[in-house]
């Protein structure tokens, strides 16, 4: 039966649930708002490092630490894949959004099936001291893995709108896709700033991997179910916009949370489609976009 407390209940997730998804699309922020790079393969690449972190924590690594262990790796993997991106398609003409998804979703097959081979299809899951407890606020109990996530989440968000708003680099990488004969005429080589831009996308998704298999067991097809979610945040927000990425996050968490809470599991992952529908028809430029 439907009732004000529950629906408090449903919002009190929700904000924690859109948290975590705005972290993890902040990288697809970067990639596909600034870079105009059709990154379809954000999700496989954020399964990967959830899997990475799985590998650390059998190990003894906390998974936090893990996943920013991993944040240089993952930092120097995008680095690469933009290059060979750049040198195959983006340098050679119009077409290159085109045969960029197909680049992309080659690369998320090839991770996928990677995973399985080393891996197999059975779910993992890590251990942590704060995995499997709650904390208890009235008649709610609220799992601490959802808190750690939160507060990573936001501390990660804060930390990469800063960078991008303050510094130099950062500036360059929100110009880049706007006017590269400007940003040239500045002293700056917008192919290495794209490079750097997509490297910093990829590193951000290490920790984001990390958050993803605290929330819950990952597979090697979990991708699938993220990439509607994540493309739909970074749509609301309206493309590159970081602050935008948060609040489309707790738009898509609490809707989710709600419509969970009213007409059941089934209909949960129809929102984010809904929701990217609806946004692309009313309003392209997404809802904090220019």
């Amino acid at each position: 039966m439907f009732s004000l407390e529950l629906l408090l209940e449903a919002i009190l997730f929700g904000v924690l649930l859109g948290c975590f998804y705005a972290a993890v699309s902040i990288g697809l922020s970067v990639a596909f708002g600034l870079l105009d790079v059709p990154h379809i393969a954000h999700p496989a690449v954020m399964v990967l490092g959830a899997y990475c972190t799985f590998v650390l924590g059998r190990l003894g690594w906390d998974p936090i630490l893990a996943g920013i262990a991993l944040m240089p790796v993952f930092f120097l993997l995008g680095m690469a894949i933009y290059r060979f991106y750049y040198e195959t398609f983006e340098k050679r003409g119009t077409d290159a959004g085109v045969r960029g998804l197909a680049f992309f979703f080659g690369l998320t097959l090839i991770i996928e099936v990677g995973l399985i081979l080393a891996f197999g299809v059975d779910q993992r899951m890590v251990e942590a001291d704060y995995i499997g407890k709650s904390l208890k606020i009235g008649d709610m109990r609220i799992p601490m893995r959802l808190l750690v996530a939160f507060g990573v989440a936001v501390t990660l968000t804060a930390a990469l709108t800063f960078y991008l708003s303050r510094t130099f680099t950062g500036r360059a990488i929100k110009a880049v896709a706007q006017d590269e004969p400007a940003l040239r005429l500045m002293g700056a080589n917008p192919v290495r700033i794209k490079q750097r831009a997509f490297g910093i996308a990829t590193g951000v998704t290490a920790l984001a991997g990390a958050m993803l298999i605290i929330v819950g067991p990952v597979d090697p097809s979990l991708d699938r179910v993220y990439i509607g979610r994540t493309f739909a945040v970074v749509v609301l927000a309206g493309l590159g916009s970081m602050t935008g990425t948060v609040a489309a996050g707790l738009i898509l968490g609490i809707s989710e949370s709600i419509v969970l809470t009213l007409f059941g599991a089934s209909w949960a992952p129809a929102v984010s489609f809904g929701l990217l529908l609806i946004v692309l028809g009313l309003r392209p430029q997404g809802l904090f976009g220019r």
